[in-house]
């Protein structure tokens, strides 16, 4: 790997300290998956032109992707092909309410180091992770590595564009499975900055929003009243399992500003490339840069190169990538493929080039660039020992250096 992309150890002696920083001031509040210990002992260093670059290339496809989901509201026949679940395809037709400039866009592209260059896997369209990460942990490895700073905040991004669309002393409700403590932390985070910022905040599961004339109200006990803003982290397919008295429907049409509205779900789905030809956009960099991308039901099943991704697959779940997966995984894959080929998409395996630490050790990254109202929003870095990026893959803070490039230092 040239020198423009670098793994850099956290000093032995203070990785216990980092590790404590993480956990209690960047709200990484399960660093353990399983016996996986989740907190890398790693930085991520590149240098200004490439941190340029990544960026430049997260807001191009930050642009087409929001144009291809506006495109795809009013058109059905498209959004059957896309592999969602039918409660949503039949909602819809409520994205026609939609305006970009009255929501609050994140989306997170993450991007692979190959020997040909960069390749993006996916966007992270509906509700990606990694905000504490891409925020709060690069400034804490500051600490230990010389001459580096962080690129930007995320937080402070979204805190922006709200600030822009609504009251800066007004209500925000930060909307997710409040059982789960890994969601938790991301609302924690961002209600930490709000506050500190002069906005009201109140956590909501996703049934404590009633809608009025498309108006977000919260009905939690002792905190009823309107909501000026909603940050949702809790994915939109999972809305359709709640009971109808939930009201979760009312997403898809509100008024309120929203981070992310649902149209995000149009996007979301790996399947999206099947339609791109279809929608009359022009999409340049996502064909630059996404690996070629087919129906399961086009690939001879002889045929070495290919992968298999779920529709709505997150964390690296159900991707085939051979030598990350066990046996029984592989033929679970492959008998969920068979059986319901419009769930899924066949996308060609590009060749992940690893990085390597000053002590011999190999690790395949992936840098997730956020785009906050297209505009490139900070980096969240993951490495892991073999090339799929799931949910055992440790978090690692990325850092650019200062000054000039480190290549020409």
């Amino acid at each position: 790997m040239n020198q423009s992309v670098e793994l850099r150890l956290i000093p032995g002696d203070k990785y216990s300290e980092y590790r404590y920083n993480a956990i209690f001031n960047a709200y990484k509040w399960d660093p353990q998956v399983g016996d996986h210990n989740t907190v890398a002992r790693h930085v991520l260093v590149m240098d200004g032109d490439t941190a340029r670059q990544l960026e430049q290339y997260a807001e191009k496809l930050s642009e087409e992707t929001m144009m291809m989901e506006e495109a795809l509201i009013d058109k059905p026949r498209l959004v059957r092909k896309l592999g969602l679940p039918r409660a949503v395809r039949k909602a819809v037709p409520r994205l026609s309410t939609y305006r970009r400039n009255q929501n609050v866009r994140l989306m997170r592209f993450d991007f692979h180091p190959t020997p040909e260059g960069w390749a993006v896997s996916e966007v992270n369209s509906d509700v990606p992770g990694g905000l504490a990460e891409a925020s709060i942990l690069p400034q804490i490895a500051c600490q230990y590595i010389e001459g580096c700073e962080p690129r930007k905040h995320v937080g402070q991004s979204l805190l922006e564009s709200f600030s822009q669309k609504i009251n800066k002393n007004g209500t925000m409700a930060f909307v997710h499975a409040t059982s789960y403590a890994d969601d938790r932390q991301v609302m924690e985070f961002l209600s930490d900055y709000f506050l500190a910022h002069g906005f009201k905040t109140v956590f909501a599961a996703p049934d404590h929003i009633l809608w009025k004339d498309g108006q977000a109200h919260c009905i939690i006990e002792g905190q009823e009243g309107p909501i000026d803003g909603i940050a949702r982290f809790f994915p939109l397919e999972w809305l359709v399992g709640l009971p109808r008295r939930a009201h979760w429907k009312g997403y898809y049409d509100c008024v309120t500003a929203s981070c992310n509205h649902p149209v995000a779900i149009l996007t979301q789905s790996k399947r999206l490339p099947l339609v791109w030809d279809e929608l009359g956009v022009d999409i340049p960099a996502w064909k630059q840069l996404l690996p070629e991308t087919r129906d399961p039901r086009h690939i001879d099943p002889k045929e070495d190169g290919w992968i298999y991704k779920p529709a709505l697959g997150r964390v690296g779940e159900g991707i085939s990538i051979m030598e990350a997966i066990t046996e029984k995984e592989r033929k679970i894959i492959k008998k969920a493929v068979k059986r319901s080929p419009g769930s899924w998409v066949a996308q060609r395996r590009f060749t992940s080039k690893p990085l390597t630490d000053i002590q011999g050790e190999a690790y395949h990254l992936c840098v997730g660039v956020f785009t906050v109202d297209g505009k490139s929003a900070g980096f969240y870095g993951r490495i892991s020992p073999y090339p799929r990026i799931d949910d055992r893959a440790k978090d690692i803070p990325i850092l650019v250096w200062k000054g000039r490039n480190h290549h020409e230092e």
